[in-house]
């Protein structure tokens, strides 16, 4: 069950969409199994990491992401997958990422539900 998000926050949200790239979960998944070289972020909280994570992602909170981004991933060149629950804090932390300088960012579409709900791996 989704959780229900207020009108501004879904129009923040849809504002930052104008700006990024959103990738579908199929997607994902073939570069994964093609060895592409890319970073696939979960930026949830850390109880939702700990719970359960798409297989071989690493973990940059959306809390910290902008705080410890250049830090971790300081190549922003590097190609970044951002996922969160349903694809709106990830969004918005791609919109952010782009403006602090970051170039290849996209944002998993559906975020973590809708790669479950395709029956793609996942680590517990």
């Amino acid at each position: 069950m989704g959780k229900h998000h207020s009108d501004r926050f879904v129009t923040l949200v849809d504002d930052a969409k104008t700006r990024i790239d959103e990738i579908a979960p199929d997607e994902v998944k073939q570069k994964k199994d093609s060895g592409e070289d890319f970073v696939l972020l979960d930026v949830r909280e850390q109880d939702e990491w700990e719970a359960a994570h798409i297989a071989g992602a690493e973990y940059l909170g959306r809390g910290i992401i902008e705080r410890d981004i250049e830090e971790e991933y300081p190549d922003t060149e590097e190609e970044l997958v951002l996922y969160c629950g349903g694809g709106y804090r990830s969004a918005l932390a791609a919109d952010n990422l782009q403006k602090m300088g970051y170039h290849n960012v996209k944002s998993l579409a559906g975020g973590f539900r809708s790669w479950v709900e395709a029956g793609f791996p996942i680590e517990e």
